[in-house]
């Protein structure tokens, strides 16, 4: 493999793994978000206590993806510098700024409220705590939004001006309008929800297929997860849909490789314009990804519809092949979100930044062997952080609420009279 290929390789494998935990950290932190407001709002104590507990339950599950997911984002950053200064050279000025404010908000000010709610229960009033997990949510889509303003511009470049071989910002309300980067915000929300939706749709449904004696609190999560992914999986199609006009004004032969038709003329306009080279991106990888995301996506759509029905006189939970086909859906968003990332990326190639820096320009300078060694470091690293994350999830998730140790409390110290009263406070443990 050339220099090129090996730092492709290392790129599009770290980022297709740490996707993975991105997308479901911003599609399960609403629905705990969500959870944890309707405990506030519960005025019976053991109601309120009840739908803590669940909130508990989902949030731990939630901490574990976010703390593993955040290390694979931190190591992912170096690689800007080890294989693409070229990138940083040419639209650093632009570049830079939405990822710094990216990092800015999620390893400080999200990781801040995270882990003030973390240690807030049993410590906060349940206003300040709630207020503490939708300012998580808040600064989490924040986030996501910033990568796709950085990630827009390298699709559809706008708000610039090119000197001396650099390009600088001259339109900071046009990066951050940039359509590329709104319809692709629309179509990563609804993508997550739907991930999340299912998510813990499929986690309770296997512990129903179990027989679980939770059946109240699994009962609220599947029904919570259902309505939400059948209804945010109907409106991803649609909005993925809105991008093909955009496609075709901004990135006209991605859409022509999909098609594998009016290819040569685009070719040939493209290489009177910037001199000989192969501008057309492969129409295998964009057809393969293209159905993974469409077959996959309208799957998940189609059987969360018709699970909102099922919920009726509780047929997923008394119908144990039913409870284990929406624990078998787990990874269907997943695959449909892989497929979605690499049809938008492999499709702006051979440019890394759309019509002005190609991939080939952008490599460091450094030698195969170098790029050889870090490629099989860091994927090495993320596949055992990937290994390591799901292996946890897929264990607290199985021993269930009684479990969690996010929110438990520690017994008082036995400092005083056995049958005096207990004054303490109750103790994070988690």
């Amino acid at each position: 493999m050339t220099a090129v290929e090996l730092a492709r390789l290392q790129f599009a494998a770290t980022t297709g793994i740490h996707w993975l935990f991105v997308i479901l950290t911003m599609g399960l932190v609403p629905l705990v978000a969500l959870m944890h407001t309707r405990a506030a709002l519960t005025r019976d104590p053991v109601e309120r206590a009840a739908r803590e507990r669940m909130t508990r339950f989902w949030g731990q599950l939630y901490v574990i993806n976010y703390a593993v997911g955040i290390v694979t984002g931190l190591v992912m950053e170096f690689q800007f510098g080890l294989s693409w200064s070229g990138l940083s050279k040419f639209a650093g000025n632009v570049f830079g700024a939405p990822l710094a404010l990216e990092t800015l908000i999620a390893f400080f000010a999200e990781s801040t409220f995270l882990g003030m709610w973390i240690f807030g229960w049993g410590r906060l009033r349940r206003g300040v705590h709630v207020t503490l997990i939708w300012l998580v949510a808040l600064t989490a889509y924040a986030s996501g939004y910033w990568i796709l303003v950085a990630n827009g511009f390298l699709q559809h470049p706008v708000g610039y001006e090119v000197r001396d071989g650099a390009a600088y910002l001259s339109d900071f309300g046009a990066l951050l309008t940039n359509p590329s980067a709104l319809l692709a915000l629309a179509h990563l929300t609804l993508g997550a929800l739907t991930t999340g939706g299912v998510f813990v749709a499929g986690v309770s449904a296997f512990h129903f297929a179990r027989g679980t004696q939770e059946t109240v609190l699994f009962r609220r999560s599947l029904r919570l997860g259902i309505v939400v992914g059948a209804v945010a999986s109907f409106f991803v199609v649609i909005v993925g849909n809105l991008q093909f006009p955009l496609l075709d004004r901004t990135q006209p032969r991605k859409l022509a490789a999909l098609e594998n038709s009016g290819v040569a003329p685009l070719q040939a306009q493209l290489a009177a314009r910037f001199g000989p080279g192969d501008y057309v991106p492969p129409h295998d990888w964009l057809r393969i990804s293209m159905d993974v995301m469409t077959i996959v996506g309208n799957t998940v759509s189609t059987i969360t519809f018709f699970a909102v029905f099922l919920l009726w006189k509780d047929l997923l939970v008394r119908r144990r092949p039913l409870a284990y086909l929406m624990t078998a859906m787990i990874p269907f968003p997943f695959l449909a979100s892989v497929g979605g990332w690499v049809f938008r990326e492999v499709g702006r190639q051979p440019w890394l930044v759309y019509g002005q820096l190609k991939v080939e320009d952008a490599v460091s300078h450094v030698s195969r062997t170098a790029l050889a060694v870090s490629c099989a470091t860091f994927v090495a690293v993320f596949v055992a952080l990937a290994v390591t994350n799901w292996t946890l999830i897929a264990r607290f998730a199985r021993r269930g609420p009684d479990a969690t140790q996010l929110g438990a409390t520690e017994p008082p110290a036995d400092d005083g009279p056995v049958d005096g009263p207990d004054r303490s406070e109750p103790v994070p443990a988690f």
